[in-house]
């Protein structure tokens, strides 16, 4: 949970989380939906099907016990070599080498290596710096004092440098380059990308479709989608779900991903009466009142909410029976 995400984001989620799947039995046996609705609005959310995959592996692999050799840690779905060194050093004391984010600052600025972390070249010398500086006992008190040097001394910004214990050895500090180091990733422009989603409401159910296991919102459910276009199209996409009492469209907004931005115009379909054939394959009704349960994309839950019927908002049509 912490990959990409903040300490403070990641405790309700990690709390519930643990709550729920108290030990990797319990997560390995449980289906994938369950895992992926603790996991609604946490983001990165091939996270979750990782570790989904990974305590089964553990189970059947293993029985139940992770290995605490790095190399077969690394192996198992979703933990890399930073994160395998980890696990192996404050689970069985294995003299092993992390590089998360605040150990790569800290690397960049008290030795002074230039270049952009996340490419090859200067990876591979923080990696070879790491391996070296590892000391040949009490392995957990070292990796833990260098992670939260990174995360309370050295931060990215407004680093305490008198209160650094390398501050006499830093050659960041030394040169002036503190600000300019670890150098930032270069600058694309952001691409964006258009789709038109569909809100189909029936009663107190909304129409949700099963996201593809890789790609945004993998494995998550979401609202049907359609290349947008006008009213008669969207229409016209929509009678296959039923015979429609209205549709209008709802104010668009963006959601910002990593490498790109969505643009995302949603149009609210109101239904007289369902065709049977409209829970196709990966689609599903939903009750509005339970959408806590449901495994949903935070933007898309954050517009549900605002037609549970508990809101007070205009009642869809009653559904045909």
């Amino acid at each position: 949970m912490l990959q990409q995400t903040q300490v403070a984001t990641v405790i309700p989620y990690f709390e519930h989380f643990i709550e729920r799947f108290p030990d990797v039995f319990s997560l390995a046996a449980a289906p994938q939906h369950e895992v992926m609705a603790l996991w609604s609005g946490l983001g990165y959310y091939s996270r979750a099907r990782n570790l989904h995959r990974c305590s089964q592996q553990v189970v059947a692999d293993y029985h139940g016990v992770f290995p605490s050799d790095p190399a077969l840690l690394a192996a198992l779905p979703g933990i890399g070599r930073s994160t395998a060194a980890a696990v192996a050093v404050f689970s069985g004391s294995t003299r092993a080498a992390i590089l998360d984010g605040n150990v790569r600052r800290v690397l960049c600025r008290a030795f002074g290596i230039d270049g952009y972390p996340g490419e090859k070249a200067v990876e591979t010398t923080l990696w070879q710096k790491a391996e070296s500086l590892l000391p040949q006992k009490n392995i957990e008190a070292y990796t833990q004092g260098l992670m939260d040097l990174g995360a309370t001394v050295c931060t990215r910004s407004k680093p305490d440098c008198p209160a650094c214990p390398l501050s006499a050895q830093c050659i960041a500090l030394a040169t002036g380059r503190v600000a300019k180091l670890p150098q930032r990733k270069p600058k694309k422009e952001t691409p964006e990308k258009h789709v038109a989603m569909l809100l189909v409401l029936d009663g107190g159910q909304v129409l949700l479709q099963r996201r593809p296991e890789y790609g945004i919102w993998g494995g998550l459910w979401s609202l049907p989608e359609m290349e947008p276009g006008e009213q008669e199209a969207v229409v016209r996409k929509a009678t296959a779900f039923g015979q429609i009492a209205n549709c209008r469209p709802l104010s668009p907004f963006s959601h910002a991903f990593t490498h790109f931005r969505l643009r995302i115009s949603p149009w609210l379909l109101q239904l007289k009466q369902r065709a049977i054939s409209a829970a196709q394959h990966e689609m599903v009704w939903h009750e509005l009142a339970r959408l806590d349960e449901a495994p949903l994309p935070a933007p898309i839950r954050k517009l549900l909410q605002e037609f549970r019927p508990d809101r007070g908002d205009e009642p869809a049509p009653a559904r045909a029976r």
